[in-house]
């Protein structure tokens, strides 16, 4: 098979002949190659966060949260005009707040929410992620409760032991008592009858699930209990928080949040998901789009590479490109010669590079456990990254981009000396020395 001269030179001009052009030309393969992979990688990892938290948020968290800034008292009337609305898949009242959770001596803080659980379980499947060991959440009808994961490895409990929980407002009511003594002196000190009447006694709920729901913050700061033991630990009678809402698409959650609060006119607002966790988003997206920008650059410095490398070939093939212009070569014969070099190594570079990105995102975790036990250092703690892998999702339309990105970037760094060259005057390139 015939092949055209300017691909026939290329292929011999890239033949490996232990010249420092050859080395140039490897070294400029190694760079793309790296470059690939490791855009690949950071930007399938990034991607694999957005995912990761966007599957675990849409888990545990409702698609819509309705509340009025204080306490609802008509919340089954709300929660009936909701369910009316078009994309309405369930509604679920909620209470929610900080408490004090106490173990063998052993005391946390977490997030206490009060939960409905025929009600939340049209919004989130419960019993997907807890992991019931006999009892589970159809129990929690009485004194029970169900820990995160990593808060019941804190604690030191399981499925079947009890924990105290503390109510939050206890304290606001020893405060003003301490407050009203110090501002009178001489007022009656409270009896202990008059104490007990104004504070909450605490609550002995015992654990009939554990729920692991894939994220750290989740898990390690969240107990869920029944609605009735929330209304009583936070002193509400028979209101509540907020309503939580399911929508039949949770991406297009807006259009529901405009209908609710038209449907309200300000007595209460809608909050989607998103709107909750915006700034998490949006720093995982600019911090992606960041990585991507400064890692082009090193496909950029591999450019350099093959520019340097063809104007060296430039030089020492002067006197071959006069002779081929001589002999009628055309421009643009002489320019794919040096331009085939660039988009070889472009081609191979990036073909590589590919190979050995998606062999490194199918090792990371592996290869996580392995650098932890060789340096003895715990390489992507799952208390600062809340997940207990390494996430990450390839986008086809994310690495074609890169791909293609990487081989025009090597081509034109090759077109720029191969212009130089086929602009090269016969006469004085044969009589180069």
């Amino acid at each position: 098979m015939k092949v055209p001269f300017s691909l026939f030179l290329a292929s011999r001009y890239l033949k490996p002949k232990r010249t420092f052009v050859s080395v140039i030309t490897i070294i400029s393969v190694l760079g793309v190659t790296l470059g690939i992979a490791v855009l690949i990688v950071v930007i399938s990892v990034m991607t694999g966060f957005d995912k990761s938290l966007q599957r675990a948020i849409l888990g545990f968290e409702p698609h819509l949260r309705v509340t009025n800034g204080e306490l609802l008292t008509g919340w089954r009337e709300a929660c009936a005009q909701i369910e009316k609305l078009p994309g309405v898949l369930g509604v679920a009242p909620y209470s929610q707040g900080p408490v004090m959770i106490e173990h063998s001596g052993r005391v946390f803080t977490p997030v206490m929410r009060g939960i409905d659980v025929g009600a939340e379980q049209k919004l989130i499947d419960l019993r997907r992620f807890v992991d019931e060991q006999g009892l589970g959440t159809s129990d929690m009808t009485s004194d029970t409760c169900v820990l995160g994961m990593v808060l019941a490895r804190q604690l030191g409990v399981n499925v079947g032991d009890t924990i105290t929980v503390y109510a939050p407002g206890n304290v606001s009511a020893i405060i003003a008592e301490m407050k009203r003594e110090e501002e009178d002196p001489n007022a009656k000190p409270k009896t202990l009858k008059e104490i007990k009447g104004d504070v909450v006694l605490p609550a002995e709920l015992k654990i009939v699930g554990i729920f692991n729901s894939g994220l750290n913050s989740y898990d390690a700061n969240f107990i869920l209990v029944p609605l009735f033991i929330a209304q009583e630990l936070y002193g509400l009678g028979d209101a509540v928080h907020g309503i939580s809402v399911k929508t039949a698409d949770p991406y297009h959650a807006g259009d529901l949040q405009t209908l609710i609060n038209e449907q309200f006119l300000g007595t209460a607002t809608a909050l989607t998901w998103f709107d909750e966790n915006r700034e998490r988003f949006d720093a995982i997206r600019m911090e992606r789009h960041v990585m991507f920008v400064i890692l082009m650059f090193l496909i950029v410095i591999a450019a350099f590479g093959i520019t340097s490398t063809l104007i060296t070939v430039t030089v020492q093939k002067t006197r071959e490109i006069g002779i081929m212009k001589a002999l009628g070569a055309q421009t643009s014969q002489i320019i794919w010669v040096f331009l085939a070099q660039g988009m070889f190594v472009g081609f191979f570079g990036t073909l590589i590079g590919l190979g050995l990105g998606l062999t490194a995102l199918h090792y990371r975790n592996p290869f996580r456990d392995w650098l932890s036990g060789v340096t003895g250092t715990e390489i992507f703690p799952s208390g600062i990254y809340e997940f207990e892998g390494i996430p990450a999702e390839i986008i086809p339309g994310d690495v074609t981009t890169i791909c293609i990105s990487a081989f025009f970037i090597c081509s034109v760094a090759a077109l720029i000396p191969a212009w130089f060259a086929a602009r090269l005057d016969p006469v004085k390139a044969l009589r180069a020395d």
